[in-house]
Order: C-alpha cells, then sequence, then structure tokens
C-alpha cells in the first residue's frame, strides 16, 4: 500500500498527483495563483529529486495497482515531519489517510522518533477535523512568507507516540 519512491518512474507519478489534488483541492482555499507557484516550488520533479538527496523520503499510496495519494515526509532529530498526504478527492474518507498515519506512526518509531508533527492551512476544515480525530493537536498559528509574494497560513498540529 506504501511504496517507497526511487525511480523517475515514480516520481513522474507523484507529480502528476500532486498537481490533480491541488488544483481540485487547494484552487478553492487559496486561489489558482498559489497552487501553481506551490506545485513548481514545492511539487516539481526536480524539486522532490533534490529533497530526497537531502533526506526527505516520499511514498506513492496505492490501493492494488492504483496510484491514490502520496506522502513525502522528513525525520528530523526528535521528530518526523509530516509534509505532504494527499489523498484523491474520490478515494478519500475510505480510511487511506488514518492507515497512511498508523504507518508513519510505526516508520517513527522505528526511528525512534517520538512524534510526528504537520503543517495544514487554517482554511483546510476538513484535514483538521481528520487529523484531531486521529489523534492530532493543534499547537497555534504558523505564518510563512514562501516567496512570490504568498503566505502559507497554518496551524502546526502535533501526534506524540
Amino acid at each position: 500500500m506504501f511504496n517507497e519512491v526511487s525511480t523517475e518512474i515514480q516520481l513522474d507519478e507523484v507529480e502528476a498527483l500532486a498537481v490533480e489534488i491541488w488544483n481540485e483541492h487547494y484552487v478553492p482555499i487559496i486561489g489558482k495563483k498559489q497552487v501553481d507557484y506551490m506545485l513548481e516550488k514545492f511539487q516539481s520533479k526536480p524539486v522532490m529529486k533534490e529533497q530526497i538527496s537531502k533526506g526527505y523520503i516520499y511514498f506513492l499510496v496505492e490501493d492494488d495497482s492504483r496510484k491514490i495519494g502520496y506522502i513525502g515526509l522528513e525525520p528530523k532529530e526528535d521528530e518526523l515531519f509530516l509534509s505532504k498526504l494527499y489523498i484523491k478527492a474520490c478515494e478519500r474518507g475510505k480510511g487511506y489517510g488514518k492507515k497512511a498515519v498508523q504507518f508513519l506512526e510505526g516508520l517513527a518509531k522505528e526511528k525512534k522518533l517520538n512524534k510526528i508533527s504537520l503543517t495544514v492551512n487554517k482554511n483546510n476544515v476538513k484535514s483538521i477535523a481528520a487529523y484531531e480525530k486521529i489523534g492530532f493537536k493543534n499547537m497555534g498559528a504558523i505564518v510563512m512568507d514562501i516567496g512570490g509574494g504568498f503566505v502559507m497560513d497554518d496551524y502546526k498540529m502535533e501526534k506524540h507516540l
């Protein structure tokens, strides 16, 4: 179900999923211009390759042979930072997000990390509710300038293991 991304073809698949999911989910929240900017700056194949070279890990989320989403994470000193967890709209509400977090909890424990942290857009109310339902706590607001005249206006959330 969770396959680590290690090939050019898998990176192409993640990039295609990012374009599909971000345009469907985030345009109503942050607008098309910011979505396009963030896809290029954070979700393009060259950027993902560079992130992987610096320790990021990507996983394709699959059900049978169908690619339904992806995860991007960064192990840090004492936590696993969940940078990306995206599931296609037609597959949401089927437990894939919960299974992904359970998978990440196991990974964090293997790496002897005591928490999972993430950031989530303040207006992404369904995702916030889903994270809270599986044990994440809202740690407060974070506003980060990401260039191009855009900011990420998020909440930081954590789950202690």
